[in-house]
Order: C-alpha cells, then structure tokens, then sequence
C-alpha cells in the first residue's frame, strides 16, 4: 500500500466487515490490520471471541467501558453494544467510535453511570464485560454490590467476564480489610481465589474457565473470571 493510500485508508469509513475489510472514499477494498480490527483489546476478551463465547449478533454490554478498548471488533462485527462508564469523556468517545464505524446503534446504548446502579432491565445481555474495574471497589459491601448489579443484567444462558486484580500468585501489604497496596503504590481490593470461588457458589453460576492468573512482574496480578449463568435462574 503506497502512503497516499494507507493515508486514505485512514479515512475511510470504516463499516467493519467478517472478512476484515473496509471500504474507501473511492469504493475499493482496504485491508485492516490487526490492531485496526481489534483495537487495543484484552487478550483475554480476545480468547471468548476466538472460542466463539462472544459472537456477531449478541447483545453485549461492556461496563466500565472506559474509552472502549474492547468494543472496536464488537462494533465491526454487528454486535448489540451498550456501554456504561462513570468518566463522560470515555462514554463520549465510544459514542464517536460507535457512529465512525456506522454501527447504526443509537448513541443512548452508551450511558454515564456507575455500575452498582445501571440503567438497564433484568437478564438484559448476552454477555457482560467487566474489564479492570472490580479492583477498584471501595470495600467488600461496594464490591459486593458491583457484582451483583453485573449478574442480575445477565440474561439466563448468558455470560459474565471479569478480569480483576488478586492476590493469588503474590503477597501485598494490606492497608485495611480488603484493600492491599500494590506494586506501584496504588490501593486496590483484591480478591483471591477463595472468595471468587465462594462468589461462583453464591451464584449458582458455572465456571465458563478455570481462573486464570497473569502476574505482572513486582507490581500486580490480574485474574480473570468467567461465570455462565444457569438457564433455571
């Protein structure tokens, strides 16, 4: 691709499509690369997708959305997308990403708002995402709360997907009830693999994965949580 055209490509209005292609100004096909389909996403959200877990066609709500690094391929793909974040600047730059790839979708699927109280009825999505926001819970009854919010909009069948920082893996210096400092001096309430479990339980939900657990050398470690929702509930 000479400059002009990658350039051009930049511009172009970018409908995603399943083959990974978008259409220029003048028509022609131009190939996506891999950062521009997916974005800067999780690779964990990435491994649903690529199991099929997260597909075209669900409706999908990403709570704690932040500026939408996850959402860009959902957007493409035809997903159902509705967003929730308390930050109005990334609420507002979803909106933009949303209308830039011509999703159709109206610009209230995206909401200000806290997720211990979203607007949005019960059993509502196919999948919740909640990236890199349980962590920073106030406190157990707070982070108690943010749970269940997140589970009662699953619908029946559907799927709950958490990354949040632990302790399994890494010792921190606890700083009051379940809020420990991390690696960079942050405070952060940290789970461990007890208490998801316990949680699992309480919710009669079902392991979509075994935990997994990254641990980020001397600062932190992120554990993520995939709960299916029972189709009796």
């Amino acid at each position: 691709m000479t400059p002009s055209r990658f350039r051009q490509s930049e511009r172009i209005s970018r409908q995603g499509s399943a083959n990974g292609n978008a259409i220029g100004w003048d028509g022609e096909r131009v190939a996506l690369n891999i950062q521009e389909q997916f974005g800067h996403i999780d690779i964990y959200v990435f491994d649903q997708i690529l199991r099929g877990n997260i597909a075209p066609g669900m409706r999908v709500l990403d709570a704690g959305c932040g500026y939408g690094r996850n959402l860009v391929h959902l957007l493409r793909e035809g997903c159902e997308v509705f967003a929730v974040d308390e930050d109005a600047g990334g609420v507002e730059h979803v909106r933009r990403l949303s209308a830039s790839l011509m999703t159709g979708l109206p610009a209230e699927n995206f909401q200000v708002g806290s997720i211990e109280q979203m607007p949005f009825q019960n059993g509502f999505a196919d999948v919740v995402i909640c990236n890199s926001v349980l962590h920073f819970a106030r406190d157990e009854e707070n982070f108690r709360a943010m749970l269940t919010e997140l589970w009662r909009v699953v619908r029946p069948g559907g799927m709950l997907f958490c990354r949040l920082g632990s302790r399994i893996g890494m010792d921190f210096e606890r700083a009051g009830g379940n809020i420990f400092v991390i690696g960079d001096g942050s405070r952060w309430f940290l789970v461990d693999e007890e208490m998801l479990l316990d949680s699992t339980e309480e919710l009669n939900a079902v392991l979509v994965d075994p935990l997994k657990t990254t641990i980020v050398q001397n600062l932190r470690c992120m554990t993520t949580w995939v709960l299916r929702k029972r189709i009796e509930q």
